[in-house]
């Protein structure tokens, strides 16, 4: 029982970071129907920008760790909300009127482009942090084996969950949440009805790109080793969970983004943790085959 238990805690807090990275996949698909296979690189950049802010805090003297978590998270939501700019203006608007096909090559080519420049200025070589957060609860004790929880690990699932909240409301509340679904609905017939549908997308990439930041934040802070390749993967696994969860959906997204992370961390627990991969896509094709819409997703009803 105690071993089942930390590998929930586990799973729980992988699958917040997985969740925080699907929030922006299935934003930028809920508004231009698209996928932003960009986004993993995002995330990359945001770790790495959080790393070097890290480092750079602690050459000038900043050591009060809530100060440094504050600057480190504005210092990585900005430069990755310009990443989020920039690649919406440069991969997606010059081809949002093309065939489909040509914006998905682009963001792939975008994807390639992002790593290779970070390999670049960064070397392919591991970089590590100390940790900066530590301590925690010791939950139970079973034969030897103690349940931990981190504070870090708190952290991270209670940001994930108040983010998923707070931008649920958003597109529930906000002028902007009310541009999005119209932009979602009908483009043509939002931008007749005076909503600039360029703003909306561009700031939609911009929300997507800083939420990627925070999980680049957080990963680099829980596991303290980061490289040029994180994004991959992680991209992947985190488009997985939005396709789970339902692609359009925000709760769908967080949602996949835990089952996820507990199909990982289970499986590396109780099986081999070579295969954690094929169990997470494994699980991603029986949802397609008996749910193609995802858990949360609703079926697209076609209009004539």
């Amino acid at each position: 029982m105690s071993y089942f238990l930390q590998q929930l805690i586990n799973g729980l807090t992988l699958g917040a970071i997985y969740a925080l990275i699907a929030i922006g996949y299935t934003m930028v698909y809920g508004i231009i129907g698209m996928i932003n296979f960009a986004h993993g690189e995002i995330y990359m950049i945001g770790a790495f920008v959080s790393l070097i802010t890290f480092f750079v805090l602690g050459v000038v003297g900043v050591t009060w760790v809530p100060l440094a978590l504050v600057l480190v998270l504005v210092s990585a939501m900005g430069f990755t909300a310009f990443y989020g700019w920039t690649i919406e203006r440069v991969a997606y608007r010059p081809l949002r009127g093309s065939f489909r096909l040509a914006p998905l090559i682009s963001a792939i080519g975008m994807s390639i482009f992002l790593q290779n420049y970070v390999q670049l200025l960064q070397g392919a070589r591991v970089k590590s942090l100390p940790p900066v957060i530590q301590g925690g609860f010791k939950l139970m004790e079973s034969n030897g084996f103690t349940v931990q929880l981190s504070y870090l690990q708190i952290i991270i699932m209670l940001l994930t969950v108040a983010l998923m909240a707070g931008f649920s409301i958003m597109i529930a509340a906000t002028p902007l949440g009310r541009a999005q679904r119209a932009c979602e609905q009908d483009m043509t017939m939002a931008a007749l009805l005076g909503v600039n549908v360029d703003r909306t997308i561009s700031t939609t990439f911009i929300i997507g790109a800083a939420l990627a930041a925070v999980a680049g934040m957080m990963v680099t802070m829980y596991y303290g080793v980061i490289d040029f390749f994180i994004g991959f993967l992680a991209g992947m696994k985190a488009f997985t969970a939005a396709v789970l969860g339902g692609i359009g959906s925000l709760p769908g997204a967080v949602l996949g983004g835990f089952l996820i992370g507990l199909i990982e961390a289970f499986w590396s627990g109780y099986f081999s943790s070579a295969y954690k991969d094929v169990a997470v896509f494994g699980v991603l094709i029986l949802v397609l085959i008996f749910r193609p819409s995802g858990l949360l997703g609703r079926p697209e009803v076609e209009k004539v």
